[in-house]
Parts: structure tokens; C-alpha cells; sequence
């Protein structure tokens, strides 16, 4: 009997542990709003809605361009570009009628002293603009981050840092300045894998995904709710919260949908609860004073949220089996 040849051993090393994942996978259920159509959007990274429209912005990589998007045709209706490339943009909030707020806060080697975030005028139509920039600095050192929501009474901006284990909720300051540097809070800790969220239209909720699933989170004691299921997507990196509750994804890639996302009666009950428990979201204009003490540990139970779990788990459960598989294979003497 011939010993397996060392190259096809590490290709079953490789490939059968993601195979296994795959199939621990949940089905691909895709309820799709709209396709893609603008051969430049290739790397979604961000997602809102902005006056009926979606405004998407690319990855790192790309020039300093938002795209607005017709959500019946999927075709791009207008563009805002302005000179100065980003370094590496990730998110796209809210921030009023006709504007957005870009997150230029990729770090994925957290090695950069500050982050950049804009304040830029979208719409129907191109245009080139010199958007309003505001520098941003951690209280803890670099951070590598994706996610950027806006309160939808009091305009107040989070922004959550994408890491393994958990990341942390961020504070930006209500008032920025746009000559010195805008120290940031900590608030919290995060979700794992943070990639994207997007505010409740109440105010009451935030959705804070990964690449395979959300976490709803209770505002303003950042408490998770309950989780939220999303369908299957090749890199999924991109969230929003229509004004209807519509809760819509977007993956990277060529001409990918923008899927609906249905929610579990689980959930919408933990998004409508009774009177006597529902904590009303701050008016428009106030500041809201949030502790300025870290919150205690996430439960243990979270890290079942974690996205991709799954996937994970199966993969180096098959890899232990091929492991022993090999070294009995290896082990057997010839004849």
C-alpha cells in the first residue's frame, strides 16, 4: 500500500476542515431588494439610506467617492467625490438630510495615530466637494474598526472596533472640532467582528454585524438583546436600518444584491416591548450623558454570537479527525 503523497494530504488539510465548516452553515435563504449594477462598486463596505436612496462606499483602495444607488434599478444616480484619498474607508452613517458621515477608520495593523471621519453632502447627481474632516484618537491605543452608527434623535456618533475576541464601543464627542485631534470614549465592550451597524429608526436599538450574523444591542446601556440571523453573503461587510425597520445587508464583490433581512418573532418582540419596560429614546438636539465606567465583561454566553462560529468549529473539528487520520495512515507499515 502506497504512503499518501505529502502535496494531496495538505490540500485535505486545507480544504476539508472549510468544507466541514460549509456545512454547518445555515441554508442560503436570500430575499433579494436589488442588484448592483455599477462595475466600481466592488468592495461595499458601507451601506445607508438616505433620502429613499442607498449610498454605498467602497473598501480601502478606492479614491474618496460616496455612490448613491437607485434602490428599484440598482444603478448609480450620483457620486460625491472630493480630492484627498482616503486611507482606508469602512463606514457610512447618517448625518442629516443630504449628508452622510464617512469613517475613514480601517487599521487593520493598528498602526495609524488617528482616524479620519467626514461629514460629506450626498444626493442625485455628481458633484466634488471639500468635505468638513475631523481627526479622531483612541483613549487606548490604535484600533482597527468597520462600524460607525448615528443616533437618530441626538445625532450622537459610536463607533465599534472590529477584533477577535470582542471589540469595544467607542464614544465620539457630540462637539467636534475640526483644528486638534477628537478623543473618543470608551463606552463598552462590543461584538466580535464588528463589521457594520446601523441604529434603530426609535433610537431605542442598535444592529451590529459580523460576517455571519448580528447583535442587537439596547441603547444607551449597550446591553445585548438578542441575536439576529443573516443570510449567507461571499464577504459581508455592510449594514442599514431603512426608516420602516427594513434591515438590509451588502456583501464585497461584482454586482452583489442587497438582500432583506426577515426577522425572527424572537427578535421583534425584543424590539417591541411592553410600555412599562420601553426606555424612550433621547429627544432631538439633547446631549445625553452616558458612565464613563467601562461596563462589566460581556457574559460568556456571547462568544455563542460570535459571527462564524460555526464555521470555525467544524473546520478544526475536521482537522483534528484528518490529523489522527494521517498519522494512522503515515504509521502503517508497507507490504
Amino acid at each position: 500500500m502506497r504512503r499518501p503523497r505529502p502535496e494531496r494530504a495538505l490540500a485535505l488539510l486545507v480544504a476539508v476542515p472549510f468544507a466541514l465548516g460549509a456545512a454547518a452553515a445555515p441554508p442560503d435563504e436570500r430575499d433579494v431588494v436589488v442588484e448592483i449594477a455599477d462595475p466600481a462598486i466592488t468592495e461595499a463596505s458601507g451601506l445607508v439610506v438616505v433620502d429613499g436612496d442607498f449610498g454605498v462606499v467602497n473598501d480601502s483602495g478606492d479614491g474618496g467617492r460616496v455612490f448613491v444607488v437607485d434602490p428599484v434599478s440598482g444603478r448609480t444616480v450620483g457620486t460625491t467625490s472630493w480630492a484627498e484619498a482616503p486611507r482606508d474607508t469602512e463606514a457610512l452613517a447618517p448625518a442629516g438630510a443630504g449628508h452622510v458621515w464617512v469613517g475613514d477608520i480601517g487599521d487593520n495593523r493598528r498602526v495609524r495615530e488617528s482616524v479620519t471621519l467626514l461629514r460629506v453632502p450626498v444626493g442625485r447627481g455628481d458633484r466634488t466637494v471639500e468635505p468638513e474632516a475631523y481627526e479622531l484618537v483612541y483613549p487606548d491605543g490604535a484600533r482597527d474598526a468597520e462600524t460607525l452608527v448615528a443616533h437618530p434623535g441626538t445625532g450622537q456618533l459610536l463607533v465599534v472596533s472590529k477584533e477577535v475576541l470582542g471589540g469595544s464601543v467607542y464614544a465620539v464627542p457630540r462637539r467636534l472640532d475640526a483644528d486638534r485631534p477628537n478623543r473618543l470614549r470608551r463606552l463598552a465592550p462590543g461584538p466580535a467582528f464588528a463589521t457594520d451597524g446601523a441604529f434603530w429608526p426609535d433610537g431605542r436599538h442598535l444592529l451590529v454585524r459580523g460576517y455571519s450574523g448580528a447583535t442587537l444591542l439596547s441603547w444607551p446601556t449597550l446591553e445585548r438583546v438578542a441575536s439576529v440571523a443573516l443570510p449567507s453573503q461571499r464577504q459581508g461587510e455592510a449594514i442599514a436600518v431603512g426608516e420602516d425597520d427594513e434591515v438590509l445587508v451588502l456583501s464585497e464583490g461584482l454586482h452583489e444584491p442587497v438582500l432583506r433581512v426577515e426577522l425572527s418573532p424572537e427578535v421583534r418582540a425584543a424590539l417591541d416591548p411592553a410600555p412599562a419596560t420601553a426606555s424612550v429614546a433621547p429627544e432631538p438636539g439633547t446631549d445625553t450623558e452616558v458612565s464613563r465606567e467601562d461596563p462589566a465583561p460581556s457574559d460568556p454566553a456571547d462568544a455563542e454570537d460570535r459571527p462564524a462560529w460555526p464555521w470555525f468549529l467544524g473546520g478544526w473539528v475536521g482537522l483534528g479527525v484528518l490529523v489522527l487520520l494521517l498519522r494512522w495512515l503515515w504509521g502503517r507499515p508497507r507490504r
